[in-house]
C-alpha cells in the first residue's frame, strides 16, 4: 500500500517514468495504479489521440512495442496501457530491447496479473532502472483486517474488529471484492460512521449467527447444540452456504488447530503470524486446542478430507448437503 501510494505521489509531482510494470498475485493495486495513470497523466483533450488501451489476449509484444514507438500528437507524451498483460507471458522477454531503450515520450503500463517476473534477469533489472517494477503481493488473512481499517480510515470511516473479521471470513483476501462491499456501505452510511457486525449482516447479507465463522467457533468450543443449529440452517439455505465452502473452511480451521498444537511459542502475536490469521481469531484456536488433543485433531483432519471429496461429488452419489453436514459433525464430536 505504501509503495503504491509513493508511485501515485511521484506521478502527482511530475516524476513520470517511461515504463510501469505492475505485476503480482493481488490485482487490486495493479488496477488502482493503472486506473490512476489512465485518468490523470493526460488531459481529456490529449486522451483522444494519445491514450491507447490494449489487451494481452488481442495483441503480440511486437504490437505493443510498435505502439510505444509512435510519437504523441499535440501533446508532451502518449500513454499505452496493456491490460491482462499476463496473456503475453510466453513472449514477455521480447520487452528486453524496449527496456534498454524506451521511447521517452511514451508511458507504457503493463498490467501483469497473477504472475511475476524473474527479477534476476538482465532485462528485468534494466526495466527497473528506467521505470517502475511494482509487485503487488497477496495479503495473508491476518493482514487484511488492518488493510480494511486503513482504507476506511482514509475515507473517514471506522470498523469494529469483528466486522472486519467477518468480511475477511466471508470474502477471503480478494481486496477488490472487499473494496466493492465497503464502497456500497459508504454510499448508505454518513462519514464518521463505525461499521458494525449488524451493519454487515443487514447490508451485505451475512448472518451474524448462522455463518461459517460461527460454526467454526461452535466446533472449537464443542458446542454441539449450536453447531447442529447452524448446520441445519446451512442445509435449508444451500445456495447461500455451499457445502464445498463449508467443508473447506472447517478443514482449514482444524488444520490450523493441528499446527497450533505444534507451536512452542503460543503467544497471540506468534500464533497469528504462524497461522496467518487475524489476531481476533487466536482465542478460537486456543479454545479448540483445549477441547481436541492433537491425536483427535489429526483424525478430524483426515475425516474432513474424505467429506470434502464427497462434497465435490466423488464417490458419494451426490449425497444431500444435510447428510454431509451431519456426517461432518458426527466425525468431529465423536
Amino acid at each position: 500500500m505504501d509503495e503504491a501510494l509513493k508511485i501515485v505521489n511521484d506521478i502527482k509531482a511530475g516524476q513520470i517514468k517511461p515504463v510501469y510494470f505492475l505485476m503480482g498475485e493481488e490485482p487490486y493495486y495493479i488496477d488502482k495504479l493503472s486506473d490512476y495513470i489512465e485518468e490523470n497523466v493526460l488531459t481529456d483533450d490529449e486522451k483522444g489521440f494519445n491514450q491507447t488501451v490494449l489487451y494481452g489476449r488481442d495483441v503480440t509484444m511486437e504490437d505493443v512495442i510498435s505502439t510505444c514507438k509512435r510519437y504523441p500528437m499535440m501533446a508532451e507524451r502518449q500513454v499505452v496501457i496493456v491490460k491482462e498483460a499476463q496473456d503475453l507471458s510466453r513472449n514477455i522477454d521480447k520487452m528486453e530491447s524496449y527496456a534498454e531503450n524506451p521511447t521517452p515520450t511514451t508511458v507504457l503500463v503493463m498490467c501483469y496479473k497473477y504472475k511475476t517476473l524473474d527479477k534476476r534477469k538482465k532485462w528485468t533489472k534494466a526495466l527497473d532502472k528506467v521505470g517502475v517494477v511494482y509487485e503487488s503481493k497477496k495479503l495473508y488473512d491476518n493482514q487484511v483486517g488492518d488493510w480494511i481499517k486503513r482504507v476506511l480510515q482514509g475515507k473517514q470511516y471506522a470498523i469494529e474488529t469483528k466486522a472486519a473479521a467477518m468480511l475477511v471470513e466471508f470474502l477471503g483476501t480478494d481486496l477488490s471484492k472487499i473494496n466493492n462491499e465497503l464502497e456500497k456501505l459508504q454510499i448508505i452510511l454518513p462519514k464518521g460512521s463505525t461499521i458494525t457486525p449488524k451493519i454487515i449482516e443487514e447490508n451485505i447479507g451475512f448472518s451474524k449467527d448462522y455463518n461459517v465463522f460461527e460454526l467454526r467457533k461452535a466446533l472449537g468450543e464443542r458446542n454441539e447444540k449450536k453447531a447442529y443449529q447452524i448446520a441445519h440452517y446451512f442445509a435449508e439455505n444451500p445456495k447461500d452456504n455451499p457445502i464445498v465452502l463449508t467443508t473447506g473452511q472447517v478443514f482449514a480451521f482444524f488444520s490450523n488447530v493441528l499446527q497450533y498444537h505444534g507451536l512452542k511459542d503460543k503467544s497471540q502475536k506468534n500464533v497469528a503470524s504462524a497461522l496467518k490469521v487475524n489476531p481476533y481469531f487466536v482465542s478460537d484456536y486456543v479454545s479448540a486446542a483445549k477441547n481436541y488433543p492433537m491425536k483427535k485433531v489429526s483424525a478430524i483432519v483426515g475425516a474432513l478430507r474424505d467429506i470434502d471429496v464427497k462434497s465435490k461429488g466423488v464417490g458419494a452419489n451426490n449425497l444431500p448437503h444435510a447428510d454431509l453436514l451431519k456426517e461432518m459433525l458426527v466425525k468431529i464430536f465423536n
